[in-house]
């Protein structure tokens, strides 16, 4: 085959309307020149205006292409959200009846039920097809930050997402923390040590489920932060607050712990039950330095929006400092200074 063959093949093929289009342009541009060549400015200036009404033509005919597209695009989208809900309404109602007829199942049947439900409504709400751009925005630049020594686990479904994780890493970064306290391990373990590795700083992560916890220090150790970061099995145990019991972090887990600057609550899991993530600022209010940032995942959620609205009446020097992190709410604590001479 000859070169000039191959240049064909590899040219994108023209319909017959955007061939005449380009054959009138190219006639137009010739007569042009070659009038303005010859001394016929006149004509020169005619068909310079017909070039000009051909391109105006094409211009318009591309914005009306343009929003066929776009109307194309919008079509996709809300089927792909009546999809979405169905696919969610059927495993909804499989994992359900699998439910009640398997009681000694019932546990890990209803985590897999909060778990699609979770990932579909979080898919249907946000619009998938518009949040990729972005996604792939977030995490070029999350690699821009440093070059990783393995292979990063993956983010998204309950791991944090790349946005989510650009902004945790950047407010991390900025602010400097000697030691990061995260509730629930995971994929954002690594990338918090990563950070940290550079400010200088340490993390203690805490996970209720042993098997997930084995696998963050896999990953961590297979990157080398093992001595950055360190993953704490704390199985729920029941908190007494307020004359209820939660289940929550065994507080033995936490029993070396003082000065913790900065804090990321990213569980235990909506599946262990009601208001689960509540008692976290009453089991750690005491280990925290004068000045930390807390950072609130899922924070859109009813239960989380009730525990910072009553933490906040309840501690004082605990503000929202206004300002939301894809799904992250940032909480400002200043310990009073009577608090702190106390703790001193």
């Amino acid at each position: 085959m000859s070169k000039m063959s191959r240049v064909r093949r590899r040219l994108p093929r023209l319909t017959g309307r955007q061939a005449a289009v380009l054959t009138v342009t190219g006639v137009l541009c010739t007569g042009t020149a070659a009038a303005a060549l010859l001394g016929h400015p006149r004509i020169a200036t005619t068909l310079l205006a017909l070039l000009g009404g051909v391109i105006v033509a094409g211009v318009l005919l591309l914005f009306r292409r343009l929003a066929t597209v776009q109307r194309a695009g919008v079509s996709a989208q809300r089927d792909l959200r009546t999809t979405v809900e169905e696919m969610q309404r059927r495993l909804v109602a499989a994992v359900e009846r699998e439910r009640l007829t398997a009681g000694d199942r019932h546990l890990e049947l209803a985590e897999a039920i909060a778990r699609v439900k979770q990932v579909t409504d979080r898919k249907a709400a946000s619009s998938q097809l518009l949040a990729l751009p972005r996604e792939f925005e977030a995490t070029v630049q999350l690699f821009q930050s440093f070059t990783p020594r393995a292979p990063m686990p993956s983010s998204g479904d309950f791991a944090l997402n790349p946005t989510d994780l650009l902004e945790l890493l950047h407010l991390i970064r900025t602010r400097k923390p000697r030691l990061v306290l995260e509730l629930g391990s995971g994929t954002s373990s690594v990338w918090i040590a990563y950070v940290l590795e550079q400010t200088g700083g340490r993390l203690i992560s805490l996970d209720h489920d042993a098997g997930y916890a084995g696998r963050t220090r896999t990953a961590l150790a297979v990157h080398g932060l093992d001595t950055i970061a360190e993953v704490r099995d704390a199985a729920l145990t029941p908190v007494g607050i307020d004359g209820r019991d939660y289940p929550w972090y065994d507080p033995e887990a936490l029993a070396d712990l003082h000065d913790i600057d900065f804090v990321l609550i990213d569980g235990p899991p909506a599946s262990t039950g009601a208001d689960a993530r509540y008692p976290a600022l009453h089991m750690i209010e005491k280990r925290l330095a004068d000045r930390a940032t807390i950072v609130f995942d899922d924070a859109g959620r009813p239960d989380e929006q009730a525990a910072m609205a009553a933490w906040t009446e309840r501690f004082d020097g605990l503000t929202r400092e206004g300002e939301l992190l894809g799904r992250h709410a940032v909480l400002a604590f200043a310990r009073p200074p009577a608090l702190a001479a106390a703790f001193a």
